[in-house]
């Protein structure tokens, strides 16, 4: 009964299912993992204006490997994470740190009633360290996809990586699948940061916006436009991130 159901779902749904790599979000995971054996690129640019204290621009850039391992485990390897800053009429390009990601998934959102997944992401490098924990989650109804993502961070810096910090985050998004290749949707980021692992800063930041995406056979664009509904200072008041990816 659950094989006919799956080739069922498989033959019913828009194909951009059948590219299980399609991301129909930008800051969002959602609860899929690619088919054993797929590879595929995704590159993500993503653009931060900060205008408090002092306007600053900054652009980061993201090139991931994903593997699919089995039905429910896939694994990513990132190349070298890049960013540039400019601002006061100064610049800076930086070198960040690699990242090796793991994704299991428990339930498929189109077979059951709820997708869920577990991801895992270690970040090392020169002056860095940084491990997240996510808990994802799909929900589909008809044409809408609807995701939701806990996510736990604990980063250490510095030379000594004697700087720590924690971040707990939510983030929700809705997409609307307007037709098998476009969908238009929005996103909802929440963070709560504990530099050293205390709240005495008492740091939240909302983040909201739209985005869309277009999915063509092997290859798709996704690109969001998140807006900070906050007052933070040294936090980006506008980020925008775009996602290109194809599989091979």
């Amino acid at each position: 009964m659950k094989r006919f159901l799956f080739i069922a779902a498989l033959v019913l749904l828009p194909t951009p299912w059948i590219f299980a790599g399609a991301r129909h979000f930008t800051f969002l995971y959602e609860a899929p993992t690619s088919a054993p054996g797929s590879l595929e690129l995704e590159n993500s640019v993503t653009w931060k204006h900060i205008s408090d204290p002092e306007s600053a621009n900054e652009i980061e850039i993201r090139h991931e490997f994903e593997i699919g391992i089995t039905n429910h485990f896939q694994a990513s390897l990132y190349l070298p994470d890049w960013s540039y800053q400019k601002s006061a009429g100064q610049s800076e390009l930086a070198f960040s740190d690699f990242a090796l990601e793991f994704i299991y998934n428990l339930s498929n959102p189109v077979i059951h009633p709820l997708g869920v997944s577990l991801y895992q992401e270690y970040k090392v490098g020169p002056r860095l360290i940084e491990w997240e924990s996510k808990f994802i989650a799909q929900k589909n109804i008809w044409r809408w996809i609807l995701a939701y993502n806990l996510t736990l961070e604990a980063v250490w810096e510095g030379q000594t990586l004697a700087e720590c910090e924690g971040e707990l985050s939510q983030a929700f998004g809705a997409s609307y699948e307007i037709s098998p290749r476009l969908s238009l949707g929005l996103e909802m980021l929440h963070e709560m940061v504990f530099p050293n692992w205390r709240d005495r800063g008492n740091i939240r930041n909302f983040f909201v916006g739209p985005n869309v995406a277009y999915r063509h056979r092997d290859w798709f664009v996704t690109v969001s436009a998140l807006a900070q509904a906050t007052d933070t200072p040294d936090e980006a008041v506008l980020q925008v991130r775009t996602i290109f990816g194809f599989a091979f």
